[in-house]
Formats: structure tokens, sequence, C-alpha cells
């Protein structure tokens, strides 16, 4: 993977995200990809499980937000994606995201590790 095949995979994850259902999901990741939400998370394992999860975790395709996004790191299949989300009519607000991807060998991810931080989040100090 290289940076350019990197962030044409998020620009095809916020498409589909975007997109209503879930049957193009097949694009993205592989058969028994790994979908952690947040790093403390059970794993969503395989398709199967991911399809509902992502209908879940939406309010609808037509749900408005902007999305931008970073590649700060690719080594080998792995890559570290700052992403920053934006929703408009919602108590979501902004978030600013972590995401770990690795890819198989055609591109698509194998294991998506999510790192969620919001606004109001305890930062710790």
């Amino acid at each position: 993977m290289d940076r350019t095949s990197v962030q044409r995979w998020v620009e095809q994850y916020e498409r589909l995200w975007r997109t209503p259902g879930t049957d193009r999901l097949a694009e993205l990741f592989v058969p028994d990809a790994r979908y952690r939400p947040s790093p403390w998370a059970r794993s969503v394992d395989g398709l199967d499980e991911i399809a509902p999860f992502w209908e879940s975790e939406r309010r609808g395709a037509d749900e408005e937000f902007s999305l931008s996004s970073y590649v700060l790191a690719v080594d080998g299949d792995t890559a570290v994606v700052r992403v920053t989300v934006e929703y408009e009519a919602s108590a979501a607000g902004a978030w600013r995201d972590l995401w770990i991807l690795t890819f198989a060998a055609d591109g698509r991810c194998a294991s998506f590790e999510e790192w969620p931080f919001a606004p109001d989040q305890p930062d710790g100090h």
C-alpha cells in the first residue's frame, strides 16, 4: 500500500457510508475482516457482522456530515489515518479519530481499528 491507495480507500469508505444499504461492503473489506470501533471494544468479525453494525452506527445514508482525512503513515500493509468528522444536525458533534488499517494484497481492508476522540472527552489532565 501507498498513501494514494490508502486515501482512495478512505474516500471509498466515505462514499459507501453515504450510500444506502451495505451490499457493497465487500468492495472495502475482505470477507473475514475484523472491525474494531474502539481499541476497547469487541471486534466485529466478518462481513455478516460488519453489515448490521455499520447500519446501526449511522442515522442513514443521508446523514449530513463532513469528513476530512490525512494519511499519517504507511508501512507495508498497515496505515494510520487521522480523520475528522463533523456532524451537522446531531448531538454527536465533531470527532477526531485515528484509524489503524491493515490491508490484504487486493487492497481491501482486513483489519480496521478506530480510536475515536470527542471534544468533550476527558483529556487526562
